[in-house]
């Protein structure tokens, strides 16, 4: 229900929250994402610890950029690297990881499948900037019983906000965490507001969810 304090049906999607777009001596850095991973790391921990759906979803270019969006194929085949599959900067950041961690099978993520990774997390590839084209990810939400989707990642006038808009055509109910996104600015979650999410702060967002883990198990 919009607006419900119960976090029965929340789903987490961390997006494209790899090495290659964040650590800062990748050529590739997205500018202030680094800088928001410890808070992005927050709000997984707090989704395991209530057992709550994490998915991982991540960009894997191909060597000669067949696979990358039209605007990037050039630069992806003309190099350096940029979240090649078998390659460290296609890694999700460490900081997310459940413990164990674990290592991306870009096989099966390129042939579509999801890869388990923890209790309730799985990691999956998105061929274009949103997490909803031409993947399983609507199926899956609706098979683990999502009915509210959260969003943190990187970079948000990309594939965060394309996602956004693909989830709430899917009539998703959306949550939108400024503070784990980077490059977000005001207008942008205004809009986002305006096509009915919620901008939940990460210590709002851990606030609920430790409350709820302290009334009871939520389901999934």
């Amino acid at each position: 229900m919009p607006g419900s304090s119960s976090v029965n049906g929340w789903a987490l999607l961390t997006i494209d929250v790899q090495n290659d777009w964040s650590l800062p001596a990748s050529p590739h850095a997205v500018p202030g994402t680094d800088e928001r991973v410890p808070t992005m790391a927050r709000v997984v921990a707090g989704f395991r610890a209530a057992g709550l759906p994490v998915i991982h979803v991540v960009r894997l270019y191909l060597a000669d950029g067949s696979n990358a969006e039209l605007c990037r194929r050039d630069r992806v085949a003309a190099g350096p690297p940029l979240v090649r599959p078998g390659g460290p900067g296609s890694q999700v950041r460490a900081e997310l990881h459940p413990d164990p961690p674990f290592i991306l099978d870009h096989p099966a993520l390129l042939a579509g499948g999801l890869q388990r990774v923890g209790p309730a997390e799985w990691a999956m590839y998105k061929p274009r900037w949103g997490a909803f084209f031409a993947t399983p990810l609507e199926d899956h939400l609706r098979a683990i019983g999502a009915e509210t989707v959260v969003m943190i990642g990187t970079n948000f006038p990309n594939c965060p906000r394309t996602t956004v808009y693909e989830a709430s055509e899917r009539d998703f109910e959306l949550i939108v965490v400024p503070d784990a996104l980077s490059q977000g600015y005001p207008r942008a979650f205004d809009e986002c507001a305006g096509i009915g999410a919620r901008l939940l702060s990460a210590d709002d967002l851990l606030t609920q969810l430790s409350t709820a883990a302290n009334v009871g198990s939520p389901q999934r």
